[in-house]
């Protein structure tokens, strides 16, 4: 007799989790036919209201004309290669760069002040300039100092430009991910015997830079946007490409091709770095 009421209560308690698993399964079923539903309300409103715009026939020649779209995609693309080879040269230096200047930054002896400052002061500079005066006045700065080639190329201080500022971002996010770090990590590698140094490499840096990596990753997908801003200075690439191809045929769908072209990369590095940070969290949790 004593048996069956535990038998029930526990009967009772592993229920209980099936019943809110599935009260919180209809609820997100709920909430996903709204969101489906509302999102095909939005989508069918732009596609039946937009054509009836009295201007829509002129923007759809001049912004989605398919047979210009056709003949300058091709090119497009292939100038877009120049944009990708200097990401890819920049990056690596601005991750480079700018941990050394988060480094500076977090220097604690007094003999190494100057370095403190120097890193206060760059992140300070370069922050608090707009990216496109930071170009021109390197890009074409320099050059006007009489420089031989190859040294007088805009694609050498172009790229110098987006290195010098996009470092003082990156450093300024290191720096956080390194004062993340608890001072109990430091006391407890001091403990064990390991200097200034060795604390920093081996135990505060793998840490700060797992925890910053969300955070720089989207940096890095605003550098493959910037890259374009260099078409300013001289360097052919998708912008300058486009506005080639829009003054040839007098048409501004090829602006629009470019964007394709920055959406198809931008937006599936951006779902990465979502993913990154909702890892990150879920670990932490």
């Amino acid at each position: 007799m004593t048996d069956a009421p535990l038998r029930g209560a526990a009967g009772d308690t592993s229920a209980a989790p099936t019943r809110r698993q599935a009260y919180e399964a209809r609820l997100k079923r709920r909430s996903n036919m709204i969101a489906a539903g509302s999102t095909i309300a939005v989508v069918l409103a732009v596609v039946v209201l937009v054509p009836l715009a009295p201007g829509w026939e002129a923007v759809q020649r001049s912004f989605f004309n398919g047979e210009v779209f056709a003949a300058t995609f091709p090119g497009l693309l292939n100038a877009f290669m120049l944009d990708v080879a200097i990401f890819l040269w920049c990056a690596p230096a601005i991750a480079i760069l700018g941990l050394l200047i988060a480094l500076c930054r977090d220097v604690r002896a007094p003999a190494l002040f100057p370095l403190r400052m120097f890193g206060a002061l760059y992140t300070d500079i370069f922050r608090g300039l707009p990216v496109i005066l930071v170009i021109y006045l390197v890009g074409f700065g320099v050059p006007g100092l009489g420089l031989p080639r190859p040294w007088n190329s805009p694609y050498i201080w172009g790229s110098l430009a987006l290195i010098l500022v996009y470092a003082a971002y990156v450093a300024e996010v290191i720096r956080s991910g390194i004062d993340s770090i608890h001072q109990s990590q430091r006391s407890a590698a001091a403990s064990l015997g390991l200097s200034e140094a060795d604390t920093m490499r081996f135990v505060v840096l793998p840490q700060a830079i797992r925890n910053v990596a969300p955070a720089n990753m989207n940096l890095f997908i605003a550098l493959q946007k910037d890259v374009a801003l260099l078409s300013f200075i001289g360097p052919v690439e998708i912008f300058r490409q486009a506005g080639v191809y829009k003054s040839l045929m007098a048409n501004f769908t090829p602006y629009v091709g470019a964007a394709l072209i920055f959406l198809a990369i931008t937006i599936p590095a951006t779902r990465y770095a979502d993913y990154l940070l909702h890892k990150q969290r879920r670990r932490q949790r």
